[in-house]
């Protein structure tokens, strides 16, 4: 059993930064391949970001240049550093974990872009 928590939202200017983190309770976290999603109010979870247990990435079109994943296995954390944050990127911002017979969710965090 894994259990994912999220940190690091909040409200930011149109522009500014974040950095999400999701801190992985359980072992074998270097084997799961890790994702941001995310779900703005009345649309469908989306995919933000994701990151193989090899360290290969993938990106929705919507983020690419501006937000990067990371993991540190040592630490059992993924994280999503976003840049240039637009009013768009406002959403409940959710961690998962995954791989064969394996499906995790953190609870979420909102991420709030706005003057």
């Amino acid at each position: 059993q894994v259990q994912l928590v999220e940190s690091g939202g909040g409200l930011v200017q149109p522009g500014g930064s974040l950095r999400l983190s999701c801190a992985a309770s359980g072992s074998m976290f270097s084997t799961y391949t890790m994702g941001w999603y995310r779900q703005a109010p009345g649309k469908q979870r989306e995919l933000v970001a994701s990151i193989t247990s090899g360290g290969s990435t993938n990106y929705a079109d919507s983020v690419k240049g501006r937000f990067t994943i990371s993991r540190d296995n040592a630490k059992n954390t993924v994280y999503l550093q976003m840049n240039s944050l637009k009013p768009e990127d406002t959403a409940v911002y959710y961690c998962n974990g995954r791989k064969v017979f394996a499906d995790y969710w953190g609870q979420g965090t909102q991420v709030t872009v706005s003057s």
